[in-house]
């Protein structure tokens, strides 16, 4: 997977160039590096990267699992620059992603994500303990297969004039800070 972030800047109406986005997800089996029982001395499926520009990162990861209880997602923190993630508290915009269903079930019917198909199958949008206000926002556009791999795109809109502390990200909700990402329900 191919994930493509445009951030943008809502109170000067541009790009957000120079903004520091970290990411974090689940593996295919569910856990958390740095978190899960077994992997926390482990630190993978996460980065950072520094917008450009164009207010542009892009990662490359796999597709993230279905966990009992929450939606497939990917968790957003943005910061002001580089200097500034060193401390979650530094974060002007905290957010998740939600994975489409459809590319989410063309995925785990591949090798490897056995229990995402029960877990998906257990669990909706309007469920979800973070999505269930609505995920309009926080759904991206997903292109490509589960063969040829995906490339998901979203734009994040960031009101810069929130002070820093986590504010969501606009529309949507909450998601952890750096060395996070424990699920939540």
């Amino acid at each position: 997977m191919t994930l493509t972030l445009t951030v943008q800047d809502l109170a000067a109406g541009g790009a957000y160039e120079g903004a520091a986005v970290y990411v974090w997800h689940c593996t295919r089996e569910g856990g958390y590096s740095l978190y899960s029982d077994g992997i926390t001395d482990q630190n993978y499926l996460r980065g950072v990267q520094v917008a450009d520009a164009d207010g542009v990162v892009t990662f490359t990861s796999i597709w993230p699992a279905c966990y009992d209880g929450r939606w497939p997602h990917i968790h957003v923190e943005v910061y002001p620059d580089e200097g500034s993630i060193t401390d979650s508290a530094n974060a002007v915009a905290t957010s998740q992603i939600a994975m489409p269903q459809e590319a989410c079930e063309a995925v785990y019917a591949t090798e490897g994500y056995d229990a995402s198909v029960a877990n998906l199958s257990a669990v909706s949008l309007d469920t979800d303990g973070v999505f269930s206000d609505g995920a309009e926002l926080e759904t991206p556009t997903v292109t490509g297969s589960a063969s040829a791999g995906y490339t998901v795109a979203m734009t994040v809109g960031v009101d810069t004039t929130t002070q820093a502390g986590g504010g969501a990200v606009a529309g949507g909700p909450g998601g952890g800070g750096p060395g996070g990402g424990r699920p939540t329900g």
